[in-house]
């Protein structure tokens, strides 16, 4: 999709998009657009009902005076809580399967450049698509939108922001919702190890350690999750050197388990295709490294990713097994479906004391629990560190990928406890949310901040996909949010 940003002004060709307020006030090339109309513009928004609500619109088809072919006029009502990103979206989702060219106008809107890179973004995700594998799909079945102008008041600033910011972030979006969104067979751990090294090519340095490496380092506790498939484990480790040389970096983490049978302790089998997404937090994470990597970041960052395949057969982990970890913690599984928590406490233990990190976050289709306490609204962030907390807030607030944060304490670490290992991988029905973010706070090393975000009701989304952007199951989760927390925290 070729993406550029112009001058507000009319149209050469293809559909304009104009927002218009209530009262059919508008600002900025729209004010031309409804004048080379004349009494036929307030006619037709008459006759369709039409004064600028939010959420209602209607077009224009070869208006007179113009060299568009289509203007399609958009309500946003007052104006005063525009969201260019959500406006482009939303004009994107409505005109993809019949207009090739669209021109977004944002000029007199009072946007930012940066929210002008924005809208551009909007409309890319709304137009996403994964039809790959659709072999018969009728031509009136797909998109034929090639081509999105941005009109706004300074083209210059607004091309920067989404050249050297936006336009790189949403790539890392994109590649994490294509990951989500692959088969089982097609994305395994070795297969995934392949792809995340392609992205060398953008700088990123990267390292796979396979099954014989981890049993040498003691991680026995992600080795166990995938000793009942044939498919080896994998865990990868990608470096991005672009801060001061010597400076600590940040780390972030991923729980990839390419998909989830949940083992011996067997799943239901209705609906268990969703668990091709259960690795959709190291997907954010891949994602996030490959946009740090394209927009030269300016900091020291390292994303590591667990890649198992949970599968039950005659050598898998058996509840009630018990398993010595990385840090020589014992753990003694009590639900084999409780896995990515043992992957994850690997992963924290090696980032640690191998990486020894500035700062790290974790991010995991971690519990079923977050969907009942948050739905598929926001992830669930339980943080050691107050700081690092308020940080996710401030990203989550800029990027929209919302969360909320929840409790951690004593009081919900007993619940691990276990007669018979140093913990248990379960914490009963209650507080499952919680005691699981207890379970991982037990690997992370002293006195570094530390945040587990769950994103189990975000960064996969079978239904409820109210949101314009996110178009497919796969949504790319959390990759904009840890640029933003890289960018606002790390970056000078």
């Amino acid at each position: 999709m070729k993406i550029s940003f112009v001058a507000d002004k009319l149209a050469a060709s293809g559909c304009a998009v104009i927002p218009v307020k209530k009262s059919l006030k508008t600002g900025g090339a729209g004010v031309d657009y409804i004048k080379a109309q004349g009494k036929q513009f307030a006619q037709a928004a008459k006759a369709a009902g039409f004064n600028g609500e939010k959420g209602k619109s209607f077009s224009l088809y070869a208006p007179s005076g113009l060299e568009a072919s289509r203007v399609f006029v958009s309500g946003i009502g007052d104006g005063k809580d525009f969201d260019a990103e959500m406006f482009g979206a939303k004009a994107a989702k409505s005109l993809m399967m019949q207009e090739s060219a669209i021109t977004l106008h944002l000029g007199g809107m009072d946007v930012s450049p940066d929210a002008a890179a924005r809208a551009a973004v909007g409309m890319r995700l709304a137009a996403y698509r994964f039809d790959q594998y659709r072999t018969k799909l009728a031509a009136n079945k797909k998109p034929v939108l090639k081509t999105i102008k941005i009109a706004c008041d300074d083209p210059a600033k607004a091309r920067a922001s989404y050249k050297n910011y936006h336009g790189p972030v949403c790539d890392g979006t994109v590649l994490a919702r294509d990951l989500v969104n692959e088969p089982p067979n097609v994305i395994y751990p070795k297969a995934y190890a392949a792809r995340i090294k392609e992205l060398e090519k953008l700088g990123l340095k990267v390292q796979i350690l396979g099954e014989k490496r981890m049993k040498s380092l003691g991680m026995n506790t992600l080795l166990c999750v995938g000793q009942g498939s044939v498919r080896e484990s994998q865990m990868v480790i990608m470096t991005w050197n672009g801060g001061k040389k010597g400076d600590k970096p940040a780390c972030i983490v991923g729980k990839g388990v390419t998909f989830d049978t949940g083992g011996i302790s067997l799943k239901p089998g209705a609906n268990m295709w969703d668990m091709k997404g259960d690795m959709g937090g190291s997907a954010a994470v891949v994602g996030a490294m490959a946009g740090l990597a394209a927009r030269n970041a300016k900091a020291n960052v390292v994303g590591i990713v667990g890649l198992v395949e949970n599968m039950p057969d005659g050598n898998a982990v058996l509840p009630g097994d018990i398993i010595t970890s990385m840090s020589g913690q014992t753990v003694e599984v009590q639900n084999t479906d409780a896995e990515g928590r043992l992957v994850l406490a690997d992963c924290l233990h090696y980032a640690s004391t191998k990486i020894k990190p500035k700062a790290m976050i974790n991010l995991a289709t971690l519990t079923g629990a977050i969907l009942v306490a948050l739905g598929t609204e926001r992830a669930g962030v339980f943080s050691n560190n107050d700081g690092l907390a308020a940080q996710i807030a401030s990203a989550s607030e800029t990027t929209k990928e919302k969360t909320w944060r929840l409790p951690i304490g004593p009081e919900y670490d007993r619940l691990l406890d276990s007669p018979n290992a140093d913990m248990k991988n379960i914490g009963g029905r209650l507080a499952g949310s919680i005691t699981a973010a207890q379970f991982l706070q037990r690997f992370v090393g002293k006195g570094i901040p530390w945040a587990h975000i769950d994103v189990a009701g975000t960064a996969m989304k079978p239904s409820n996909r109210h949101d314009p952007r996110e178009t497919t199951f796969g949504t790319g989760f959390g990759a904009r949010l840890l640029n933003r927390w890289i960018a606002d925290n790390f970056e000078g």
